[in-house]
């Protein structure tokens, strides 16, 4: 059944799809026709049946982002606490020490997955992979906003442990790791069996350092076995490539190699501390030979990391190297466009060179580099027999004027604020800016209460006893009153 057919006449630009070249170009004028069976035509004067017509003129339609790595569990409630703090002796993350302090209780869970599924298709964002603990309403609430998702319930043997200021331990539970990887099963096969055909399941050992050698091994095999992607966060902070050292003497590419894990199935969170990174001790360049050469795709998030002053090195380099990126939010803002504009800048920075990377390879990354990773050739692009998943970009915008490149103008400058409406599956999630399924300002309004009752946990949970003003000061002093 081809349902409604709806058509955008005329669009003023148009992200399309050169199958004989596998890029991206740019076409002018173009019709756009699809439906919930996927997108019919693209290209010049489209003569066939149209159920609706939608004006192109002053819009550039192009392909859903693709979004391989976010978090909807808390990280909406962490806005505005520990941007400006991180551990010394932990090449200053903040992850360890004060991240894992706050936490979403069961109320908050729901209007924090609402508000991240909000915000990711308010920039474009079409499909996602969501790396979470199962809640009551996470399966739910993605099929309800519309959104194609990949639900990722994580499971670890060890938790971190922070002594003081100055040293990271692993408190190791396998018997519960075991269950928690129990219950991710479980819950893959429930999401993967979800009526909509739009979700579905990938098996996530949480951390390189926090699941065991045979856990990791039994957790690929099985994902495998059942046909699923795999994601595992890996080479994501400097305390973990070290005690990966000790622990083995290997870079977490080389651990997984030996494992036999490497593969075009695994998408490994944030892989930033390789071999050749600078602040390793190692400077060889082998792990992009491993990457490249086992088709491993990397999650690339920027903005979290270059928070605390870390960046991948860099982006156009593993390009280059043959390594399929795709990219990811993490945590807030959930805004897929200033990522890839994080992105970007911090390539040519850490590439020491404006030519590191253009804005068609890192519109590349954000289409089809997410969709390799997940294994899709109809996602990502905008062509005849690809899926109905397309965003519609404002062109008068202010922030879009003037137009000479609009790729360009949207993300340089105007981001989230000049897309008006995101199809999935033909169906609009997002309409004239607001979302269509969700109740975003209620969720919004939620988190304030959340946040404030995450708080007074993570005082009382916090080692040390430190009240919130020490652990997350103001970032300004409070003025004396009267």
């Amino acid at each position: 059944m081809t349902g409604t057919i709806k058509v955008i006449r005329k669009a003023a630009w148009a992200v399309a799809w050169d199958e004989s070249t596998s890029q991206h170009v740019y076409m002018r004028d173009a019709d756009i026709a699809f439906s919930t069976s996927g997108i019919l035509y693209v290209g010049p004067a489209y003569q066939d049946h149209a159920d609706e017509e939608i004006a192109g003129a002053g819009i550039m339609v192009m392909p859903g982002l693709v979004n391989i790595h976010c978090h909807s569990g808390d990280e909406p409630i962490a806005k505005g606490l520990f941007e400006d703090v991180g551990t010394a002796v932990l090449w200053g993350n903040a992850l360890y020490e004060y991240s894992a302090l706050i936490d979403a209780d069961a109320d908050a869970k729901a209007a924090c997955q609402t508000v991240m599924l909000s915000d990711l298709m308010r920039s474009g964002v079409t499909t996602h992979l969501d790396i979470a603990s199962p809640s009551p309403k996470w399966l739910s609430l993605a099929a309800e906003s519309g959104l194609r998702a990949y639900l990722a319930p994580g499971f670890r043997e060890a938790q971190w442990r922070m002594a003081g200021s100055h040293r990271l331990d692993f408190d190791w539970n396998k018997a519960q790791g075991r269950e928690r990887y129990a219950e991710a099963l479980a819950f893959v096969d429930q999401a993967r069996a979800h009526p909509s055909g739009r979700i579905d399941g990938v098996i996530a050992p949480s951390q390189i350092e926090t699941c065991s050698e045979e856990l990791i091994q039994e957790a690929v095999a099985e994902a495998r076995r059942r046909g699923m992607r795999i994601t595992i966060h890996a080479a994501q902070t400097m305390a973990e490539h070290e005690e990966l050292l000790r622990r083995t003497g290997e870079t977490a590419p080389a651990f997984l190699e030996r494992l036999g894990v490497l593969g075009p199935d695994l998408i490994l969170g944030h892989c930033i501390f390789l071999d050749h990174h600078s602040w390793t001790r190692q400077r060889n360049r082998d792990d992009l030979v491993r990457l490249a050469g086992s088709g491993t795709s990397v999650a690339h998030c920027p903005v979290t990391f270059a928070r605390s002053g870390m960046t991948l090195e860099s982006l156009g380099a593993y390009r280059r190297a043959g390594v399929n990126v795709g990219l990811g939010t993490d945590s807030y803002p959930f805004n897929m466009l200033e990522e890839m504009r994080e992105a970007l800048i911090c390539s040519r920075i850490s590439g020491r060179s404006v030519f590191d990377l253009d804005t068609g390879g890192l519109f590349a990354v954000a289409t089809t580099g997410g969709a390799r990773a997940l294994g899709r050739d109809d996602i990502g692009r905008l062509a005849a027999g690809a899926k109905a998943d397309l965003a519609l970009v404002d062109l008068s915008h202010p922030a879009m004027q003037p137009i000479h490149d609009p790729l360009r103008n949207l993300i340089h400058c105007a981001a989230e604020r000049a897309v008006r409406d995101v199809y999935v599956d033909g169906q609009a999630v997002l309409k004239n800016r607001r979302v269509v399924n969700l109740d975003y300002e209620g969720a919004v309004r939620e988190l304030q209460d959340a946040q404030k009752r995450a708080s007074r946990r993570a005082e009382r949970d916090d080692p040390q006893g430190r009240p919130l003003s020490v652990l997350a000061p103001y970032s300004l002093p409070l003025a004396r009153q009267g």
